[in-house]
């Protein structure tokens, strides 16, 4: 392998989970490559130079030129973590070219703190069902019995607009119950309980008001579980739509993609990914068994 050269597998994420907003994240099989050259020739987008800068700036080495190409399977401003897909495969691409002088925490640290919000950040970072408490993740293994199921709209949710609509205060009791289903959500996921999980995905926090940019949201939702899906939930700001479930997941990407009135809807059927960012890897299908 060129040592000048490093490419970055890092999956696509979902955030929130519906009443977990801005905490919690599961990592996704589905991923974007993330190729970084000293000195290459090409040019890097925006989100890339910034976080070379602020890399170069942890470390207190002097900045050099360098490339960053992105090749992979994670759509742009859907609610599935791309802008981190970008932002970690900068950071651990040229912190594999320097030696690895930073840990996996300090490389998340500088993603969530570009983000703004870590809930994206740590399950890309470590893998799995991740619980993350400011700059604290705990991290959880997450079965292949549990598949998600996507609906990714072919138009775009840009995060900044969709935090725009949320309103400056909520009702108590409201709070009180998304906390509730936050909660059970991380205790049916960190024990494997999955069956539990549904009846909790209710959200009073954000996802309300961020339906009006994407109508259908509710009644995608309501097919997926009567197709057999345990719940549903715009996945982070949206506009994908995810439905776990433990059975049938066809029959419920089907019944998603029937209610969504969409022209030509894009469903995927995923499970999570527990090994999050890895170094110099091949481009492979890695859901090619779940077709």
């Amino acid at each position: 392998m060129n040592k000048q050269q490093i490419t970055v597998r890092v999956p696509a994420t979902t955030s929130n989970l519906g009443p977990g907003f801005d905490c919690l994240g599961i990592a996704l099989r589905i991923y974007n490559y993330v190729t970084v050259a000293q000195n290459g020739e090409g040019g890097t987008v925006p989100m890339a130079r910034s976080a070379g800068r602020k890399y170069f700036n942890r470390i207190g080495h002097e900045p050099f030129p360098f490339s960053c190409t992105v090749e992979g399977e994670v759509p742009r401003a859907r609610g599935l973590g791309s802008s981190v897909t970008v932002r970690l495969g900068v950071l651990h691409g040229l912190n594999a070219l320097l030696g690895r002088p930073l840990k996996r925490a300090e490389i998340f640290a500088l993603c969530a703190e570009l983000e703004g919000h870590p809930d994206n950040a740590a399950p890309a970072e470590f893998g799995g069902f991740v619980v993350t408490r400011g700059m604290s993740p705990q991290n959880f293994p997450v079965e292949a019995r549990l598949r998600f199921v996507l609906l990714i709209p072919e138009f775009e949710v840009q995060t900044k607009e969709a935090r725009k609509a949320l309103p400056a205060e909520i009702d108590r009791m409201r709070a009180v119950e998304s906390c509730a289903n936050a909660c059970a959500i991380t205790a049916a996921m960190g024990s494997a309980n999955y069956q539990a999980l549904r009846g909790t995905f209710g959200d009073h926090l954000h996802q309300p008001y961020r339906a009006k940019f994407v109508p259908f949201l509710d009644r995608v939702i309501a097919a997926g579980e009567g197709a057999g899906a345990l719940g549903g939930f715009l996945s982070g700001s949206g506009s994908t739509i995810i439905c776990p479930t433990l059975r049938a997941a066809r029959k419920v990407a089907e019944a998603m993609a029937a209610a969504s009135g969409l022209r030509e809807p894009q469903t995927r059927i995923t499970t999570a990914d527990n090994e999050g960012v890895r170094i110099a890897v091949s481009i492979l299908n890695p859901d090619a068994a779940l077709a």
